[in-house]
């Protein structure tokens, strides 16, 4: 009698051994069901800060809080087997200092059962990576265009041409030596991601940068084409479930307005007739 043995979940030391290799997949997840699918594909399910934007109505991620993070990601975690969860610490949680960070983090990984926590920010951000990594806390970094920080930028522009790559160089070396197993490079020039990607030796996850990138990351509504009126130029729609779901609901609607749903056929009657050849 063959005995089923339990799915080996992804760890960070095996996304970081990665590097080099096959592409690392990732997308976002914030709900239970939503994450087993993600989990048959994926290598990383990220529970993004995203979520304030896809799922809250936030105009963007600065309102999301930990409850917010630490609700969703327990919904990811009772849908996620094998792939490697990593939970996104909000804006606020863990900029003021390491020991900030670590009390934050800590209550993310015990009460998600995460198994990595994500933070932006490259050189200013080095000490509190290696607090947390020293202390037990794996730790993904986000360096390029870090939405968190949308205000400084003054927007969601193209990071890393010119000048401004040698900043988002060092920020890739300063995170790279202060301990990430992994690091998202989001939304700078291509030359830039690929030269990142060969000169670090932790797996870089694009997203708006580079094929070259030992991996890809996409939020699983754009993916799906969940938002109608979003098209970010760096993403590539797999399915467009918005109109989809658009027809769908104006087709109730359409039925409800006219008597024609529900029918009969999805009413209970007052008895049930017996199966025939059987005395009642």
């Amino acid at each position: 009698m063959s005995v089923s043995r339990p799915v080996k979940a992804v760890t960070p030391s095996a996304i970081k051994a990665r590097k080099g290799g096959t592409p690392i997949v990732c997308l976002t997840a914030y709900t239970t069901p939503m994450a087993r699918l993600v989990d048959a594909h994926c290598d990383l399910v990220l529970v993004g800060d995203s979520v304030g934007m896809a799922l809250h109505g936030l105009p963007s991620t600065l309102g999301v809080t930990m409850d917010m993070m630490v609700m969703h990601a327990k919904a990811v975690r009772l849908g996620t087997q094998k792939a490697l969860l990593v939970v996104d610490m909000p804006f606020g949680s863990y900029e003021e200092s390491p020991a900030q960070a670590f009390r934050n983090a800590a209550r993310i990984m015990a009460e998600t059962g995460a198994g990595a926590v994500k933070l932006e920010g490259g050189e200013h951000m080095a000490e509190t990576i290696a607090f947390l990594v020293a202390r037990g806390i794996p730790v993904m970094a986000h360096i390029g265009l870090t939405p968190q920080s949308v205000n400084v930028f003054g927007g969601y522009q193209v990071q890393g041409r010119g000048a401004d790559a040698a900043r988002i160089m060092r920020d890739a070396q300063a995170v790279t030596g202060a301990g990430a197993f992994s690091v998202v490079i989001e939304k700078v020039s291509e030359p830039l991601a690929r030269a990142i990607t060969d000169r670090i030796d932790i797996p870089t996850i694009g997203i708006g940068a580079s094929p070259a990138c030992d991996g890809q990351v996409l939020v699983i509504d754009d993916v799906l084409g969940i938002f109608t009126d979003f098209r970010p130029k760096f993403v590539k729609r797999y399915a467009e479930l918005g109109e989809a779901a658009d027809r769908a609901i104006a087709a109730y609607a359409e039925e409800v307005r006219a008597r024609s749903f529900p029918s009969m056929e999805h009413t209970f009657p007052e008895t049930v007739a017996a199966p025939a050849g059987k005395n009642t």
